[in-house]
């Protein structure tokens, strides 16, 4: 059986728009996996500080919260690209 090129043009871009689409999803959920982690490391900080003797607790609020904000960031930006690409199509 003989394929003529239209149906196979049909079939790459098929293949090629659901290997964007999944690329797509795979960078949404890994924005959503950064903000856990953001909320987790948060939620670590907090529990420490109170629960735990720290002789400069400043420094642990510094750098969990730097962490939380680059996680943070990271996480919406993947978002937000990803969003913009689904507008985009």
């Amino acid at each position: 059986m003989r394929l003529n090129k239209t149906f196979l043009s049909k079939l790459e871009c098929f293949v090629f728009d659901f290997h964007y689409l999944c690329i797509m999803k795979v960078k949404e959920e890994i924005g959503k996996w950064l903000m856990d982690v953001a909320k987790y490391v948060a939620t670590a900080v907090l529990i420490s500080t109170f629960l735990g003797e720290f002789s400069s607790r400043w420094v642990v609020y510094l750098l969990g919260g730097l962490t939380v904000i680059i996680f943070l960031g990271m996480g919406l930006w993947f978002i937000d690209k990803t969003n913009q690409e689904k507008k985009g199509d």
